[in-house]
C-alpha cells in the first residue's frame, strides 16, 4: 500500500495545504474529499493512518497530529520501497474541515495539458522542477483504467491511439483494459519495469515512450521537462536527493501551527 499512502500524503496537501483534511468523512456541516472525483474508489490506506494514531493515542495522547502522521506515513512508505530518508519537520496541526470542491478543483488531473498541471504547482510555490520531480512517484503504484483508457482507442477524438505511445506496451494495456467500460476500474502498474520499487525507472519509461498516464508522457513534449527527465534517468541518486527536496517542500505547503487547528483524538 505504499504507493497509496505517498497518494493521500500528496493528496492532502494539495487542498487547501497539509492539514489531514482527505482524512475526515462526510459531516452535516461539509462535504470531505473522500469523494471527490480525484478519490472516489481510489484513494486507500485510511485504515493504516486510523491503526498508527490509535497506537499513537495510546503511548501519547492528544499529541501528535494525523497529519504529521500522514506525512511521516509517505517517507516511510518511499525507504520501504526503496527510496531514501528525508527529514520531516513536525508541529502540524490537523484541520477542523474538509472540502469536496476544492479538491475536484485543486487536484492536478491526468488528463489535463502539463501548463495547467504546473499552473496548480505554481499556486503551492512549487515550481516545474517539483512537477518533474514529484511526478517520479509513479515510480510505485497502479491506475485504474479509466484514466488512461483513451490513449490506447481514441486519443483527443482522433479514433486512433496516442501517437507517442510505446506500440508493445499499447498491445499489453489493451489486453488489459479493452474498450468496454467494465474494464474502467481494472489495473495497471504506472511503472510495468519495477512495480514496487522506488527508482528512477519511471524516467526511463518516459524516455522509451512507456509512461502510463497521459500527463507522465508529457513531460517528454516540454523541452524543459524533457531535459530534466532525461537527466533523472541517467542519475537514481541525483533524482533522490531531489525527490526528498520537493518532498520536504510539499510537506510545509499551508501547515496549521500554533493554536490553528487541533490535535484529532482519530484519523476520520
Amino acid at each position: 500500500i505504499a504507493a497509496s499512502l505517498l497518494r493521500l500524503h500528496f493528496h492532502d496537501c494539495f487542498v487547501n495545504g497539509c492539514d489531514g483534511s482527505v482524512l475526515l468523512d462526510d459531516t452535516k456541516d461539509f462535504r470531505g474529499e473522500k469523494n471527490a472525483f480525484p478519490n472516489r474508489n481510489s484513494a486507500r490506506g485510511f485504515e493504516v493512518i486510523d491503526s498508527i494514531k490509535a497506537d499513537v493515542e495510546r503511548a501519547c495522547p492528544l499529541t501528535v497530529s494525523c497529519v504529521d502522521i500522514l506525512t511521516l506515513a509517505a517517507r516511510e512508505a518511499v525507504i520501504v520501497s526503496g527510496g531514501y530518508y528525508w527529514s520531516v519537520s513536525l508541529g502540524r496541526r490537523d484541520g477542523l474541515t474538509a472540502s469536496e470542491q476544492a479538491a475536484n478543483e485543486q487536484l492536478p488531473s491526468p488528463f489535463e495539458p502539463l501548463e495547467n498541471i504546473t499552473a496548480k504547482f505554481a499556486t503551492y510555490g512549487l515550481d516545474v522542477k517539483d512537477v518533474v520531480v514529484l511526478s517520479g512517484a509513479h515510480t510505485i503504484g497502479y491506475a485504474q483504467c479509466f484514466t488512461f483508457k483513451r490513449r490506447l482507442f481514441n486519443f483527443k477524438d482522433s479514433g486512433k491511439p496516442d501517437p507517442t505511445l510505446d506500440s508493445s506496451l499499447l498491445s499489453s494495456l489493451r489486453r488489459t483494459c479493452p474498450n468496454v467500460d467494465n474494464s474502467d476500474t481494472k489495473l495497471a502498474p504506472l511503472d510495468s519495469q519495477t512495480i514496487y520499487t522506488f527508482d528512477n525507472v519511471y524516467y526511463t519509461n518516459l524516455v522509451n515512450n512507456n509512461g502510463l498516464l497521459e500527463s507522465d508522457q508529457a513531460l517528454m513534449g516540454d523541452q524543459k521537462t524533457a531535459n530534466m527527465v532525461n537527466y533523472y534517468s541517467r542519475n537514481q541518486f541525483l533524482f533522490f536527493k531531489d525527490f526528498s527536496t520537493s518532498m520536504i517542500k510539499l510537506g510545509n505547503i499551508g501547515v496549521l501551527t500554533g493554536q490553528a487547528g487541533e490535535i484529532r483524538r482519530k484519523g476520520g
